[in-house]
């Protein structure tokens, strides 16, 4: 028999509100448009909801960490990572060995955001803001403003093929999901980075390693934009330095949309996700609907500022 009070919980879940948006805006869509519900819209949907999702993973991490912190860089990132998959194969590297490398490097962007934040006390906003412009201005000098094409066939089937009718991506995208809500519900670490980023003061009394666990939390968001940056050019079919603008923007949005606080301890994977659905979902509505493009931005950018005056407002009736 399910409890009252786990009525309670779910009718005020903050994942429940987005969850019944996407619903009723799907549910819209498809009606306005019967073309929404077309195999090749779906699967491009899919593929939209598992870049901006993955980015939002990241966001998450590193919101919830605490201090204010979010990453600015992550859409540079993404145009940096999808440009150097592409070079390292035209200098005939393999698949595998490409991808390898750019995570190692985006592992790297990573680890310098976290020794920064946590041991030379830089703000998280300053940063990841200089990254920003160091990986927008490296993916232009790469290519020197030109896209990298003649990728490998093989590569172009991570962002571009389909298993069971479901795109690769998304597949990618469901496993890595499932893996972090794991690691922030079922593991020390979630309960450490939840405690890191209510009261980090606090946390260090219990014995919590807040420099290692806000270190984990900006490495993990790196590696995350970094795999967002090899979808997209397998996606495009080729290294385009520049892709992924706002995307940082957009992943801020879906984390903060699905219930993460900006004031940090607060947050879930799952709503991350949910949110994440929100905005590609809303996006290719848009565009199935006849919106002008003008006007797309315009609508993304009230949707993040209602989620985050809503955020505000919510810590405010709370006390937080």
């Amino acid at each position: 028999m399910v409890k009252q009070n786990d009525i309670f919980k779910l009718r005020f879940s903050k994942e429940l509100g987005p969850l019944v948006a996407f619903v009723a805006l799907f549910t819209f869509t498809a009606i306005v448009n019967p073309r929404f519900l077309t195999s090749f819209n779906l699967q491009s949907l899919g593929r939209q909801i598992a870049i901006f999702g993955l980015l939002a993973i990241g966001e998450t991490f590193v919101i919830i960490s605490g201090g204010g912190s979010i990453d600015l860089s992550a859409g540079s990132v993404v145009a940096l990572s999808g440009v150097l998959v592409a070079w390292f194969m035209k200098q005939q590297l393999s698949i595998w060995l490409s991808i390898l490398l750019v995570l190692l490097i985006c592992n790297v962007i990573g680890m310098w955001h976290g020794l920064a934040v946590t041991k030379l006390k830089v703000p998280a906003f300053i940063v990841t803001l200089g990254t920003l412009t160091i990986a927008r201005g490296a993916a232009a000098v790469i290519t020197k403003g030109w896209p990298i094409v003649g990728l490998p066939r093989g590569f172009l089937t991570i962002g571009q093929e389909n298993w069971m009718g479901v795109p690769i991506s998304f597949w990618i995208f469901a496993i890595i999901t499932v893996v972090s809500h794991f690691f922030l519900t079922k593991t020390v670490y979630g309960k450490h980075l939840r405690a890191v980023g209510g009261n980090q003061v606090a946390a260090r009394f219990s014995g919590v390693n807040v420099e290692k666990v806000r270190f984990i939390a900006f490495t993990v968001c790196a590696l995350l934009s970094g795999l967002v940056g090899i979808i997209v050019a397998s996606r495009l079919s080729q290294g385009q330095p520049g892709v992924g603008t706002s995307y940082e923007l957009f992943a801020i949005a879906s984390s903060v949309i699905g219930g993460t606080s900006l004031g940090g301890g607060e947050g879930t994977i799952i709503g991350a996700v949910i949110g994440a659905s929100v905005i590609s979902l809303l996006w290719n509505a848009l565009v199935m609907l006849n919106v002008s493009t003008y006007w797309h931005n315009v609508v993304i950018g009230l949707v993040i500022v209602v989620a985050v005056t809503l955020d505000v407002l919510r810590k405010r009736s709370s006390g937080g």
